[in-house]
């Protein structure tokens, strides 16, 4: 018995010193994923409805707004930034405007066109705050507004990415918001939308344009692991692919609640891109952000960013963009599944006439469209370099024409698709 006790006395220090050793492990590479958000030269910041308006009232939160706008001319004009701002709240201000409440704007035909008119009401309210905020502080500013329209095809994508991105290279810092005057809930109802609200829109954005790093200003401080209001709740400083996290209601005022945050901190992290989720009512959280303060919860961004394209295919790209399919073999299947770690990675190398065994849809060159394999189950999207009539027109036996390059092209789970 006091040979088992002495060995049980031996054993805990190590077991203690290991975890203390993971634990340190841990915070250093938190610290190192910091560090990188830190050094960020392209940065985007998107703010929601909750911050630069006051609660359900719909009333201009002029100081919080002002201090956005400080900040911004700090990380621009003070550390020679490229600045991309999202910024909602054009329809909570209309609101406010018009006099009307958040049940005016219901998803009854009425409360479309109503959310529309406060849309238009609200954006030019925001608009000229911004700019007149912005040129008192030596900024240049211009308004881009975007619909789901806008990212049907890459080729829509990777133009409005490129103005973006010459705008910002420019010292112009971009204001961007979804345009509500004229879209309306079809899309998303159908679960079509490339973007469901801010959030996913900043991070698309973010990840079309190259950005080292997206902070997302919201109502709460961080990701919690439960429900904030919820006694125990402990904030997420790194957020792992295995994180549990229990989630809550929506965010007051806006479309987007917590749910959405992590989806669309996911989907910028996949696209190379550091998406960190912060309090937006204290302003200097976006200094503090940028300085890799320990702040908000950390989504690490992939260490191999893919491709405009391939970020348009895994996370923009939906049913109705994608022209048909291309059924490959089962060793073809394979291989894509071996070359790909995880989604979005570039399968090598790439598909050639050989490997497809049928096509289904009237489809042309140069045109989106789903791989699946030898059964039918999608397993990929491509862009594809032949038309359907040519592809299955040319001799396929033995054919080493490359009909999709990796870079062109993504390997997706089933699950995922």
């Amino acid at each position: 018995m006091m040979i088992a006790a002495r060995s049980v006395l031996h054993r805990q220090p190590r077991a203690a010193a290991a975890s203390a050793a993971r634990g340190f492990a841990s915070a250093a590479a938190a610290q190192a994923q910091r560090k990188r958000v830190e050094d960020a030269q392209r940065i985007v910041v998107k703010v929601g409805t909750a911050v630069v308006s006051s609660g359900a009232s719909g009333r201009l939160a002029v100081s919080r707004i002002g201090g956005l706008v400080e900040q911004i001319r700090e990380l621009s004009a003070g550390q020679r930034r490229q600045v991309l701002l999202v910024s909602s709240g054009a329809v909570g201000l209309g609101r406010g405007q018009l006099g009307m409440t958040p049940a005016d704007t219901g998803d009854s035909p009425e409360g479309l066109i109503n959310r529309q008119m406060c849309a238009a009401a609200g954006q030019a309210v925001l608009m000229g705050t911004y700019t007149s905020m912005m040129n008192a502080l030596g900024l240049e500013c211009a308004q881009v507004l975007i619909t789901q329209n806008d990212f049907v095809c890459p080729q829509r994508y990777g133009r409005l990415t490129s103005t973006l991105e010459a705008l910002a290279m420019r010292g112009v810092v971009p204001i961007i918001n979804e345009n509500d005057v004229v879209t309306g809930g079809t899309e998303l109802a159908a679960g079509e939308g490339a973007f469901s609200d801010n959030d996913m829109l900043s991070a698309l954005v973010a990840a079309g344009v190259r950005a080292d790093a997206v902070a997302m200003m919201t109502d709460v401080d961080a990701v919690f692991d439960k429900p904030p209001t919820e006694a125990g709740a402990k904030r997420i400083p790194v957020f792992g692919k295995k994180q549990q996290v229990a989630i809550g209601a929506l965010s007051v005022g806006g479309r987007g609640g917590m749910a959405s945050k992590i989806h669309a901190a996911q989907t910028a992290a996949a696209g190379g891109v550091h998406a960190v989720v912060a309090n937006g009512h204290d302003l200097e959280n976006i200094s503090r952000v940028f300085a890799g303060g320990d702040v908000g919860t950390l989504f690490p961004g992939s260490k191999t960013r893919p491709t405009k394209l391939q970020h348009w295919l895994a996370h923009a790209a939906k049913s109705t963009n994608l022209k048909g399919q291309v059924r490959v073999s089962r060793s073809a299947a394979a291989r894509l599944s071996r070359g790909a770690g995880d989604k979005c990675a570039a399968p090598a190398p790439g598909l050639t006439l050989a490997d497809i065994l049928s096509t289904h849809g009237d489809f042309s060159s140069n045109t989106a469209v789903e791989i699946t394999d030898d059964e039918g189950a999608p397993i990929g999207r491509g862009m594809v370099q032949l038309a359907s009539a040519e592809l299955m027109a040319r001799p396929r036996g033995g054919s080493s024409l490359h009909v999709m390059r990796p870079s062109d092209m993504v390997f997706m789970p089933a699950s995922s698709v």
